[in-house]
């Protein structure tokens, strides 16, 4: 599988992409994009990877084959609002059907232990705003390390307004260095709001660390594509100016500890001395979590 996975040429199984370790060559990281008609179910089994299913637009039901049932409401888009999310674990039939129809995202990472089902409430999310000027990015971290119970899986979403760079400075964690650098494989999942009648362009830059495969990427993104990062220096994620881009991070390795530790770009790391006399983009937040939404 190439590092640059096109809308369309990534799926597999009734997905529209899907990406397994096997497809990937690594260990850990997948992401399935399931599209759902209105009336649609799909069935899949977890096999030895536990999962989060991820409303990116419209509601479904969740169940497993051990009795537990979710109603997400999802959302309009990934544009519009955080999302209610579920959690599957390992070893386990599950079924998704949604009564309207909906784009849903898989993400999973093999693990070890196998953990309950469990809802995520779109309430529970923290939305972080990360950098400033024109380095400012909203985070949704609805599976971050220290914010939602996985064994191996992160997954977070990010929000760049057009004409700002993200993820940047440029940075890796292809190394396990304890209490410095996290070993995780990366899955970035792109879609760009359409303005004006066209549907918009991103990029995203990977660099040799001198680790791995020596990943070197240059891409031109669309809604729909797929860069995969087994390794290297990632960043920057640019947003066409009048197109915010929307990216979702699948990451997992091979680490005793779920942690997301990264080591900066030695000649870029010095752009975050300057981000404290900067204000944050005034267009962030595209949106907050719900307060107080009922289960």
């Amino acid at each position: 599988m190439d590092f640059h996975v096109r809308a369309g040429q990534g799926g597999a199984g009734g997905y529209a992409l899907d990406i397994t370790p096997e497809k990937a060559g690594w260990g850990y990281s997948s992401l399935r994009i399931l599209d759902l008609p209105p009336g649609g179910r799909h069935t899949f089994a977890t096999g030895g990877s536990e999962w989060i299913v991820l409303p990116l637009s419209g509601g479904c039901t969740v169940a497993t084959d051990g009795g537990e049932s979710f109603e997400l409401a999802g959302r309009a888009g990934v544009f519009s609002g955080v999302t209610d999310f579920a959690y599957v674990p390992r070893d386990a039939e599950v079924r998704i059907a949604s009564a309207a129809g909906g784009r849903f995202a898989l993400t999973g990472a093999r693990c070890e232990r196998r953990l309950p089902a469990r809802y995520g409430a779109a309430s529970d999310v923290p939305v972080e705003l990360r950098g400033t000027g024109n380095c400012s990015r909203q985070v949704n971290n609805f599976g971050a390390a220290g914010t939602f119970e996985c064994d191996k899986l992160i997954a977070v979403e990010v929000l760049t307004p057009g004409g700002n760079w993200s993820s940047y400075p440029p940075h890796k964690h292809d190394a396990c260095r304890p209490g410095e650098e996290s070993e995780l494989e990366e899955i970035y999942y792109f879609e760009i709001e359409p303005a004006h009648g066209t549907e918009g362009v991103g990029y995203q830059r990977v660099t040799p660390s001198g680790q791995g495969r020596g990943t070197d990427v240059l891409a031109e993104v669309r809604s729909g594509d797929a860069v995969l990062i087994p390794d290297g220096w990632h960043g920057p994620s640019i947003a066409a100016p009048g197109h915010t881009m929307y990216y979702l991070n699948v990451m997992a390795g091979p680490g005793e500890t779920r942690e997301w530790l990264i080591c900066d770009h030695p000649d870029h790391g010095w752009i975050r001395a300057t981000w404290p006399a900067q204000p944050v983009d005034t267009r962030l937040p595209l949106y907050t979590a719900p307060a107080g939404e009922a289960r």
